[in-house]
């Protein structure tokens, strides 16, 4: 079991597009970017985003067809990068340490099997956000002058309190359930998918189920997260059932004389995470297209043809936005 689990509890709803004009929504972006890089690796040949150098920016081509979306419907992005990282979390990163270097065996005996659509599946698996990912993606966002935040540990757990506190964010946008247990009132999904987005509400959750914000996180801690597994047998439904029968995740493990290792600290992780309010957000965004697209086809060698589809519909996407707000 895990958070995406969780989705058996929310209360989420599509809606168009159209229903966001104008509205600002903080995104977890290295949620976002790995979505966007995996999606590039496994349809693109690695010759086309590796430069003569040897460095793989398959996110430079993610970041410019991912952007559109958001310039297309007026929906402002605020990219929040994640900071420091939680020791509680080491051990989910080994596990997806582990299942990488899984699929990089897989991706070798692939290659040696001369199977082409195996390799670029196991190769998309392979991927992680390198140095140079992470600093060519804050670099091109600056030439296309999308507002980035900083985080001081989790970025979900920033985008989520922005969503919360910032009178200028409506949405936190994630496509994990975090977001749900870290309070963002409104969680915009499905932004990295062809499909019209959904939204996940919190107090709607809270209201349907009768229950708090914190034993909400109970539920989920029960069922499993990025720090901790959870208790066998133990999914929403049955989690749900046994916090308000036992009115809190201590109760529960009284009753089924369980232990979670460090619960008192996960809970605090979700319900008074770390976060900042030390930021300035101009959401005017007037990009540099003539530089982001020398950055992007020059510095770091992508051919035009990869990503000018993408540049034009932002050109068009921005120009249109300030015709219709100088009208």
């Amino acid at each position: 079991m895990g958070l995406a689990d969780l989705r058996q509890l929310a209360v989420l709803e599509t809606v168009g597009y159209e229903d966001l004009d104008g509205d600002v929504v903080a995104v977890d972006a290295h949620n976002w970017l790995y979505r966007y890089l995996t999606t590039t690796v496994k349809f693109t040949s690695d010759d086309v985003y590796t430069t003569a150098a040897g460095e793989e920016v398959a996110n430079l081509i993610g970041v410019v067809q991912g952007l559109p979306k958001f310039f297309e419907h007026d929906l402002t992005p605020v990219f929040v990068f994640d900071g420091g990282m939680t020791d509680l979390k080491s051990e989910e990163v080994e596990r997806r340490r582990e299942k990488r270097a899984e699929a990089e065996e897989q991706l070798e005996a692939a290659k040696e099997a001369g199977d082409p659509i195996a390799a670029a599946r196991m190769e998309s698996r392979t991927q992680r956000l390198t140095d140079v990912i992470h600093r060519t993606t804050r670099e091109l966002l600056e030439l296309l002058d999308v507002p980035i935040v900083e985080a001081p540990a989790e970025g979900e757990a920033q985008a989520a309190a922005m969503a919360r506190q910032d009178p200028d964010v409506d949405y936190a946008g994630s496509e994990d359930y975090d977001t749900l247990l870290l309070g963002a009132p409104l969680t915009l999904r499905k932004l990295t998918t062809s499909n019209d987005p959904e939204v996940m509400d919190f107090e709607a959750t809270l209201d349907k189920h009768e229950i708090t914000w914190s034993q909400l996180v109970d539920i989920g801690i029960l069922c499993g997260t990025d720090f901790n597994e959870g208790l066998r047998g133990y999914g929403p439904k049955t989690a749900l059932k046994a916090v308000k029968e036992h009115e809190d995740l201590f109760g529960v493990l009284d009753d089924e004389d369980e232990y979670i290792e460090h619960a008192d600290r996960i809970r605090e992780l979700f319900l008074e995470p770390n976060v900042t309010t030390e930021y300035d957000l101009d959401l005017s965004i007037d990009p540099d297209l003539t530089a982001a697209r020398s950055y992007v086809s020059e510095t770091y060698e992508i051919p035009s043809d990869e990503v000018e589809r993408g540049f034009e519909r932002i050109e068009s996407a921005v120009t249109q936005t300030g015709l219709d707000q100088f009208t």
